[in-house]
């Protein structure tokens, strides 16, 4: 009677033969474990009456208590739900510049001015938000520069602050991480620029393919799919809008319209010192993100056919 042979699984041997390569994962794997799932045991503490100093096991399990205070402060969630989403939409109307800049740079023939406008851009990303409020002040304030300019020409009769403007807070600040970012975003399509064959770029210059119909045609298609997946991962961040620029802008005119979900967690959490209540939103911003992320890949996936997962 014969005997089946034991299949061998094709997957072992690269494994064994490439093992220090996968070693290197090791620390990146330990770093992400570290800082990113073992504080979700802390996510405990929002089932608690948490008090800084009492250990744990003295701490009140209050169950779903806190949830419900969120629930009840319904008006003040729906307001800096609202201040998350238009920044957050804001954000997303603004992506395609980044690619644009790419692009506009790779068509620069002088390495020199090539180089000097990528370093022009990518400055701003490594400056402090608090570096960025001051340079704002001076210029936006009421006794800052722009204004005392224009009511030199006669074009305002009066002072005006754009950091004191809460009509202008959502574009004003979008502009600002425009400007701080914009530089910093483009690389990754840089990068992918890079990798596209030039062979492409040569054969549609023989057929007489004018620069504009060469990046229509090869450049932006080619970007798309790094485009589409940059979107799915800031999708999962919606409600993530950041905190150290609005934190730095923060004052008692525009609170209303600069207050985002991390503003109000900050605020709840380490000034008002309600641990489990800024635990609970912490939660719920994490679930939605989870959410969201499936969502549109799942989406994505349908429609291009493309995902990230």
């Amino acid at each position: 009677m014969a005997v089946a042979k034991k299949e061998k699984n094709p997957n072992v041997k690269p494994i064994k033969k490439n093992y220090k390569l996968l070693l290197y994962l090791l620390p990146g794997i330990v770093f992400v474990i570290m800082f990113s799932y073992v504080p979700l045991a802390g996510w405990i503490i929002g089932f608690m009456n948490y008090k800084p100093g009492i250990p744990l096991s003295k701490t009140p399990f209050v169950g779903l208590d806190n949830f419900k205070i969120l629930m009840e402060d319904s008006k003040n969630m729906l307001r800096v739900m609202k201040n998350t989403a238009v920044f957050a939409l804001l954000g997303y109307l603004t992506a395609p510049l980044s690619m644009v800049l790419a692009i506009a740079l790779n068509e620069v023939r002088s390495s020199k001015l090539k180089r000097l406008i990528q370093t022009l851009t990518t400055f701003p990303h490594f400056v402090s938000w608090v570096i960025v409020y001051a340079l704002a002040f001076q210029f936006f304030s009421f006794d800052g520069k722009v204004s005392a300019v224009l009511m030199d020409f006669g074009w305002i009769k009066e002072p005006f602050s754009l950091i004191a403007d809460q009509d202008a807070v959502y574009w004003f600040q979008t502009a600002l991480g425009l400007w701080k970012g914009l530089g910093w975003s483009s690389i990754v399509y840089l990068a992918a620029i890079a990798g596209i064959d030039r062979e492409q770029f040569e054969a549609a210059e023989i057929d007489g393919a004018s620069r504009m119909q060469r990046i229509r045609y090869i450049t932006i298609p080619s970007l798309m799919p790094t485009f589409i997946v940059l979107m799915l991962l800031q999708v999962s961040s919606f409600v993530n809008s950041g905190l150290d620029q609005y934190l730095n802008f923060y004052n008692t005119v525009v609170k209303n319209n600069i207050e985002t979900i991390d503003l109000y967690v900050y605020r709840a959490t380490l000034l008002k010192s309600d641990y489990s209540y800024g635990t609970v939103i912490g939660m719920s911003k994490s679930l939605i993100s989870i959410m969201l992320l499936l969502i549109v890949n799942n989406l994505s996936k349908r429609v291009r056919d493309e995902s990230i997962f």
